[in-house]
């Protein structure tokens, strides 16, 4: 990882420049540090990650990357909310996470922040949604409180009879304090943590946490706890594509898709549990390899579920490909084109489902991955039947990589013993989840966590969800909303 520092006149020039030869946003995110606040962000180049800061000194207000990036312009709201920090002449002054919680003057992440802080009722934030005008346009308001057991989000739907014109999410309503509360706790520790922010990546979340705190330690990860990791997050990726696909058949009509679906990723979570203690997997990864060793047994057993997996997900697909009514569901709903996923800056499967072939586990392979050849999945059509279609490739790329991690894993150690620096340190970890890339940035201090930015890939793909639902009728957004299967909570830190 490279990190460097900027002037405030090269921020966007070095944004501008990267992103003229390839480069991607990973997050931006804010830091206070003893010389005053820090702007940060992390850039996915071809040579690799790069960090970036421009220091602030006592300034409140920074040059705007959302004309560049364009996922960045909820993220530099995100950081008023949060550290105090406005974009110079900003259009947009909505807050993004604060929805009344606490007063304005009051900043979660300073320093001198307990996070324990109780406030009075700060009253009711207006938030004025964009109007369409015309005739015959009306609101449709759905959520935050929806009608299953899912985190709290509004979507404002202005529509012309059952055709979507405009979709506009807000999101944030619960904010947990997780960033802070990483501060509060021992980094040897703060995986659990990391583990929790999104139940469906623990794995990807908890990884990455664990890369950067191994990045900053200067460790290196035995061979073998490095393909535990793999096995665990391409786990991972199985069980929640296996959930989806049964989602989607559902709410698309075909109950015995969801039926199904469900039947064999109840089969694969219990096998988790039996292997790794736990469904998902969590508290898998810790500092310095994984939890625990598998046995030749269990991973003899996981190649064999893998393989029998692999035959009734091929018998399943056949039947989902030739049910025309399920096809006309799928085929050109909420497409989004190859050249707005990029101007968009998508991510993951979604990204892959528009033609854009980023894959983390391809273009900056780490261990185990540099030695097992990931077959990436595209698509070019970006409709709800080539996000389909992406997941029953990488379901069955996933199963076909289990069977080679269980087949020839490296012997040694699972775990070595991680000696937090005691001085200033920096890291990073990036991690390719089911859902996309995941990134943690982790600063100590003194023994300790200065500050620790986790980042989801829903902060890049709900803006690409909004455009996807325009001109489709309204309801086809839960299928096209499941499509993309984005996150509440690892958007609301």
């Amino acid at each position: 990882m490279k990190r460097e520092r900027l002037r405030r006149e090269a921020w966007v020039t070095h944004a501008r420049a990267l992103a003229a030869r390839g480069g991607r946003l990973v997050a931006l995110w804010g830091t206070e540090r003893a010389e005053g606040r820090v702007l940060c962000a992390a850039y996915a180049t071809p040579e690799g990650l790069q960090w970036a800061e421009l220091p602030l000194a006592g300034e409140a207000t920074f040059p705007d990357l959302a004309p560049v990036f364009h996922f960045a312009g909820r993220m530099q709201r995100a950081l008023g909310d949060l550290l105090g920090l406005t974009v110079e002449n900003a259009a947009d002054r909505r807050p993004w996470l604060n929805h009344g919680a606490w007063p304005a003057a009051y900043q979660p992440l300073a320093r001198a922040a307990s996070g324990r802080e109780a406030f009075a009722d700060c009253g009711v934030i207006d938030y004025p949604f964009v109007r369409v005008e015309g005739d015959g346009v009306h609101e449709i308001p759905v959520g935050p409180v929806h009608a299953g057991i899912i985190e709290p989000g509004h979507f404002r739907f202005s529509i012309v009879g059952e055709k979507v014109l405009r979709l506009e999410a807000r999101l944030g309503y619960v904010h947990k304090g997780i960033e802070k509360r990483f501060t509060q706790l021992a980094p040897l520790e703060a995986h659990r943590l990391a583990g929790r922010i999104s139940g469906d990546s623990t794995v990807a979340h908890a990884w990455a946490y664990c890369m950067a705190l191994e990045d900053a330690a200067g460790v290196e990860l035995p061979p073998r706890a490095a393909w535990l990791r793999g096995l665990m997050l391409e786990r991972e990726r199985v069980a929640n594509h296996l959930g989806d696909l049964g989602a989607l058949a559902n709410d698309a009509g075909l109950a015995f898709g969801l039926t199904q679906f469900s039947r064999l990723r109840e089969d694969w979570q219990r096998a988790s549990r039996e292997i790794f203690g736990h469904r998902f997997m969590m508290d898998g990864v810790v500092p310095g390899g994984a939890a625990a060793d598998v046995a030749p047994p269990m991973l003899e057993r996981m190649r064999a579920d893998g393989e029998r997996l692999a035959k009734e997900v091929k018998s399943l697909r056949a039947i989902l490909d030739g049910h025309a009514g399920l096809q006309d569901r799928f085929l050109s709903a909420g497409r989004l084109r190859p050249e707005l996923a990029a101007r968009l800056g998508v991510t993951g499967l979604a990204a892959r489902a528009s033609g854009h072939a980023i894959d983390l586990r391809c273009d900056q392979a780490w261990a185990p991955y540099e030695s097992l050849e990931v077959r990436m999945a595209t698509q070019r059509n970006g409709d709800v039947a080539a996000r389909v279609s992406v997941r029953f490739d990488e379901t069955l790329e996933s199963l076909r990589l289990i069977g080679e991690i269980c087949d020839k894993p490296p012997r040694g150690e699972h775990r070595v013993e991680l000696q937090v620096p005691a001085g200033e340190a920096y890291g990073a970890g990036w991690v390719e989840g089911w859902r996309g890339e995941v990134f943690c940035a982790l600063e100590l201090e003194g023994g300790a966590i200065r500050r620790c930015h986790a980042h989801d890939p829903s902060w890049q793909n709900w803006p690409a969800l909004e455009h996807a639902v325009m001109d489709n009728i309204v309801p086809d957004f839960p299928l096209i909303n499941k499509s993309f299967n984005l996150s509440y909570s690892g958007h609301d830190l």
